[in-house]
Parts: structure tokens; sequence; C-alpha cells
């Protein structure tokens, strides 16, 4: 959801890390700024997931704070490389300076550690970059990856929340080659389903988001009290 309150909510709760999704999430850059104030609370690590794979998102994301970017549809080399090369300033990388944020509140030193403090994720979501993964992870500064799971379950055919047995070979497959190349792997999951994820090997893993949350409790709160209220005999109307 858009929204500061929001952020430093989910900051308060303790997770490791917390991502502003512009991407799917309801949220715009406007939004994003004021989010990531909201996540200085605690210690959670703020993520940003950007709409495409471009130097200006990735760079403006970086810019106000985010110390991880998620990137989308990487599916080849070529747009990995683009994708890191957009989060490292030279000549690592071919990031603009300009911290407007990061900087005051990272510290004088933010420019000599960023290269190795800021996280670049590409996003392995399509078959065209299960064909592609072990050159994917091997590109220099790739220290994690995430798999979209719904986009990759309908690229090779299936149904967005499927459990098909290829689905699930192709993310043991995932995990098998990040073990190979010494790279986090990570998902987007749901905590019914974390624990499989993690018994597969899985290591950074979204459980929930904000909205979801919201939902959830608020369905079974009205839930529960109309079943308490029918079982009383009583009504709510």
């Amino acid at each position: 959801m858009p929204s500061s309150i929001s952020a430093e909510t989910m900051a308060a709760i303790g997770f490791d890390y917390c991502c502003i999704d512009m991407q799917h999430g309801l949220i715009d850059f406007s939004d994003m700024v004021p989010m990531l104030q909201g996540l200085t609370v605690g210690a959670t690590t703020p993520f940003v997931r950007v709409p495409q794979n471009l130097p200006g998102h990735i760079g403006k994301a970086l810019d106000a704070g985010a110390m991880g970017v998620i990137v989308p549809m990487v599916n080849s080399v070529e747009e990995c490389e683009a994708a890191i090369a957009a989060g490292r300033y030279a000549p690592a990388g071919s990031r603009s300076y300009g911290p407007g944020r990061a900087a005051p509140v990272e510290g004088a030193d933010y420019w000599e550690r960023a290269n190795s403090d800021v996280a670049i994720v590409p996003m392995i979501e399509t078959v065209e970059a299960l064909a592609s993964l072990d050159e994917i992870l091997a590109v220099d500064g790739v220290e994690a990856i995430y798999v979209g799971p719904a986009d990759l379950s309908i690229s090779m055919g299936f149904h967005p929340r499927g459990e098909e047995p290829a689905f699930l070979q192709a993310l043991d497959d995932i995990v098998e080659a990040c073990g190979r190349h010494g790279v986090v792997p990570g998902m987007h999951t749901t905590s019914a389903l974390a624990p499989d994820r993690i018994e597969r090997g899985f290591r950074m893993l979204t459980i929930t988001s904000d909205l979801l949350a919201m939902r959830t409790k608020l369905a079974d709160e009205v839930d529960l009290v109309r079943k308490g209220v029918a079982g009383a005999g009583g009504s709510i109307y």
C-alpha cells in the first residue's frame, strides 16, 4: 500500500527486510520516499522492487535510500549485466552519482561502501531466464536472485498459483545452481509455503504483504464475530 504508516508498521514488526513494491504495488516515486523514511524504524533492511530493468528506476531507488533493489524480468546475461551496472559506481558499473537521501542516512562514507553494501537482485521468473540461469548467476555482482513464482509458473504453461511437479523441479534446479555459484536463492512466497521453500534451500523469502495481511486479518475478525453471534443464537442484523 502507498503508505508511510504501513511501511513504518511493517518495519517495527522485526522483518529482516521489507520491500517497497513499485512493480505490482500501488506505489509511485512520491510514495516510495516517505515509505523508505518509515522503514528506518528498527533494523529492517529497506528494499525496493523497481517497475522495470532501467537505470533510471534502479538509480532513483538507491539514491532515495534503498539498500537493495529487486529487478523484474531479467531473462539474459545482457539484461543481468545492465541491472548490476545500474546499481554500481564506476569502474564496477555506470551508476550516476547523486545519493540525495542515501548519503545523509547511511553516512559520509556511503560512496566508499555503496558498491559492496547495496544489493542488486535479479528476478528469475521465465523459461528464458531458466535457460540462461548458469550464465546469469555467473555475472559479477550477483549475490542473490529472487524467483517470481507466479510468472515462472505461467511461463511454464501452468496456473500462477500451481505447484506442478515440473515447477517444483525448476525451483530445486534454481537452488542447486545458486549453490554452485555461491548465490543466495530468494523467492516470493507465503507463510504457509515458507517451510517447504526453506526446506528446498531458499534463504530470502517474502512471506506476506501489508495489504494481504490486513485483508486476511480483517476477514478473520469478521468471520470470528459472525460465527460467535450465530453460535449464541443471535443476529447481527
